[in-house]
């Protein structure tokens, strides 16, 4: 295969792949090998048509691997019911205050005594005094399961695309069971290292936060790292490291070459039997090898040996190997292995990163100066070419990213993980030294992580930006191409230009008089944002859990900053359950300006005013009125809640919190005739709210549900659906659509858009 033909082939077969992920369903199975023969002809009549042959079979081969993946999912009959499974733990577990969670790789299901078809990954919760859990091993459990599905919020994680691209089949908890057991542990297991080598390291740094990031830099543990650190990496846009880049990969393959050069220095009579170069090429990729098991065979690493690979092969067969053909082979190759690696920002990452570095820096020939031309240009290469992709899947990108990887790179590369690893040797060959070894890159990971810490602070280490649209990432990846290529091309630094789309995209702002909410999906809990043309409001903010996860920071934050919402003027907290005031204090300190008002003041851990019937104010020609909880009455739970019409000339919103029926008729009765009314059904569709009486006096156009998935509270209940239903009300649900816009414009009244699940299908999404 020809230079041209493997890039060439990469790239129909990367099309083909990505032209199936678009797809809202699947093709029918039947259709599949129906292109089996329309392929082979292309291939074989018709040379100058291989790339569309690679482009078909590309999405053939994906089209099968999602169908594969999806068929593997918990059957939906078996959601909610309990499972008598024996299945391995397949990665570190995570033990948090709330509960120890855990993969477990599934040998055998029964329910009922009877065997089940689930075969892969699940993700399991063991709340309530959990065991303790060692990596590789084997349990007996009784399991309560349900297929992937998360939240979808704008700007938010696709957790559903993540549980495709890892291969998890569905989720839950483990029930309790006096025959729940261990059954022992499998041998030569990496996990098992990866824990040892953990443990080895944690045993002997005294400091557990320099611990927890020599675990993280040297085998991939992130388990000891808290929120704030993944905060700092992404600051600094160093996060590729803490989870064990390619570039490290490429250190140990490094190391390989060194190795076999010392032994043929030792022994020279090895040349005759084996040539050095390719003892060297293979020891090169021995060693790399080793490496990418011990980091877990992350996406990066995998690309990286790869390539490695490639070029092993090459040199072994005396064979030239450029490194445009080294990266498409390997492209290819992962894209055979694994199609759905696309569904990975790490695939996008790490190809369109090494690809910018191939084709925008020239070699200086060899030595010190060299090497820190590349170091450093490689630096303003990565952070300028990979923006508009770090902005795609993240939403934010950080601007002092060059710098800090500039440090970060060769130190955590070249100091902090050989001496990591070679502290954990030495404690096989020569005890005495491991401390000191250990202590020294556990010196060196503390002054590094200081100074990244520092620079988090930096004006641009956190930039956000709006929702990136298809076409303006296009434009910024063609204007990064332009702006490096090499040294002649005329006008380059018209590719800035090109950039302008992504960093100015076109906002869309209610109009004077008017104003859009949007319902987030929050799970089991409740998050309003409310955007008049100037002003915003958010209502709520989800739930935070002993864990760590916050809702305000995972689905809060991001759906502000995808709406391009850059200032909070207010942040109100119905009443202080966690499932409305848990993310509270994330969005506080994220806009610490905004004015702060609760129904329960007291019992939020963040100073707040009390909000009060009667409170009224106008923003922009729409008008906000408090209908509840009246003066002197903040110590009622639920029904302190405070309740906010949002109105304006078409029509009204009306966000109720927790209220039960016992002050659903002075609310109702302080509504007064107007336009039509939006309401957020009370108390998440309680069987204590939402009374026949309160429904006919507000006469609600539309009812809005934010409730979660399958809650163990049964929300809403059938009973509340059926007076909704006797009353002519449709209500739709956050947990089916997932995050509901609605617009209230000035002249029309309320309209509700599309879910955001309806909005952006895909055929993984439930």
């Amino acid at each position: 295969m020809g230079r041209l033909t493997a890039i060439t082939a990469a790239l129909a077969l990367l099309l083909g792949v990505l032209l199936v992920q678009w797809l809202p369903r699947l093709p029918p199975h039947a259709w599949l090998p129906c292109l089996v023969p329309v392929i082979v002809l292309l291939a074989w009549r018709w040379p100058r048509c291989h790339w569309l042959a690679c482009l078909l079979f590309g999405a053939a081969w994906a089209a099968w691997h999602g169908a594969a993946a999806m068929d593997a999912r918990l059957p939906r009959a078996l959601e909610g019911v309990d499972l008598a499974v024996v299945g391995s733990i397949a990665d570190l577990p995570l033990i948090h205050p709330d509960a120890s969670r855990f993969s477990l790789r599934v040998e055998q299901a029964t329910a009922d005594g009877k065997p089940v078809a689930l075969h892969g990954r699940v993700t399991v919760s063991w709340y309530e005094d959990a065991p303790p859990l060692q990596p590789c091993s084997r349990w007996h459990l009784l399991l309560r399961l349900k297929r992937p599905r998360g939240l979808l919020d704008p700007g938010a994680a696709d957790s559903e695309r993540s549980a495709l691209e890892r291969g998890i089949v569905a989720t839950g908890y483990v029930r309790d069971d006096p025959d729940n057991r261990s059954l022992g542990e499998r041998r030569w297991c990496v996990n098992a290292i990866r824990d040892a080598v953990a443990r080895g390291i944690a045993a002997r740094v005294g400091d557990h936060h320099d611990a927890a990031l020599l675990q993280a830099f040297a085998v991939g543990d992130t388990r000891g790292l808290q929120p704030q650190d993944w905060a700092v990496a992404r600051a600094n846009g160093v996060s590729h490291l803490i989870a064990i880049s390619g570039f490290h990969v490429g250190v140990a393959a490094v190391f390989g070459v060194w190795l076999a050069w010392l032994s043929y220095a030792l022994w020279p009579g090895l040349g005759l039997r084996l040539p050095r170069p390719q003892a060297q090429a293979a020891a090169a990729l021995l060693v790399a090898t080793m490496y990418s098991a011990l980091a877990g065979f992350g996406l990066p690493t995998v690309r990286t040996l790869l390539m490695i690979a490639v070029v092993t092969l090459a040199r072994c067969s005396r064979r030239g190997s450029g490194g445009a053909q080294s990266l498409a082979l390997a492209m290819i190759a992962i894209l055979l292995f694994d199609p759905l690696a696309v569904l990975a920002a790490g695939f996008w990452l790490s190809f369109v990163g090494v690809g910018f570095l191939m084709l925008c820096l020239q070699s200086r020939g060899r030595g010190l100066r060299a090497f820190l031309h590349e170091l450093t240009a490689g630096q303003l290469v990565m952070t300028v070419a990979l923006l508009p992709l770090t902005m795609w899947f993240f939403g934010q990108a950080s601007l002092v990213g060059a710098l800090s990887n500039l440090i970060a790179v060769p130190l955590v590369s070249f100091v902090i993980v050989p001496c990591a690893l070679g502290g954990m040797l030495m404690l096989g060959l020569c005890p005495p030294l491991a401390g000191p070894v250990l202590w020294l890159a556990a010196r060196m990971a503390h002054a590094q992580w200081w100074l990244l810490e520092q620079m988090a602070t930096w004006p641009g280490a956190h930039w956000y930006l709006p929702t990136v649209q298809p076409w303006a990432l296009l434009l910024a990846v063609l204007g990064a191409l332009w702006l490096f290529m090499p040294r002649g091309m005329p006008l380059r630094w018209l590719g800035l230009l090109l950039f302008l789309p992504l960093l100015r995209p076109p906002l869309s702002t209610p109009p004077e008089g008017a104003f859009q909410a949007w319902v987030l999906d929050v799970g089991q809990g409740l998050s309003v944002l409310l955007r008049t043309h100037d002003h915003v409001l958010v209502y709520d903010a989800g739930a935070r859990y002993p864990s760590g996860f916050d809702l305000g920071e995972a689905v809060v934050l991001p759906a502000l900053h995808a709406l391009g919402v850059g200032r909070l003027d207010l942040l109100m907290i119905s009443h202080g359950d966690n499932d409305h005031a848990g993310g509270a204090r994330v969005v506080a300190e994220a806009f610490p300006e905004a004015p702060r008002y609760a129904g329960e003041p007291a019992r939020m851990h963040l100073p707040m005013r009390q909000c009060v019937a009667g409170q009224a104010w106008t923003w922009d020609g729409v008008r906000f009125r408090v209908l509840n909880p009246p003066a002197g009455a903040a110590d009622r739970d639920n029904d302190s809640s405070c309740v906010l019409l949002v109105e304006n000339r078409s029509g009204r919103l009306l966000l109720s919190g927790d209220i039960s029926s016992a002050v659903e008729p002075p609310v109702a009765a302080s509504l007064g005739a107007g336009p039509p009314v939006v309401l957020l059904v009370p108390h998440h569709g309680s069987k204590t709210s939402s009374g026949a009486g309160f429904i006919a006096a507000v006469q609600p156009s539309v009812a809005i549900v934010s409730a979660g998935w399958r809650n163990r509270f049964g929300h809403p209940k059938p009973e509340v659906l059926a007076r909704y239903a006797a009353a002519g009300v449709p209500v739709f649900n956050t947990a089916v659509q997932g995050a509901i816009a609605l617009d209230f414009p000035v002249d029309a009244p309320p309209r509700r858009e599309a879910g955001w699940r309806q909005r952006q299908p895909r055929y993984w999404r439930e």
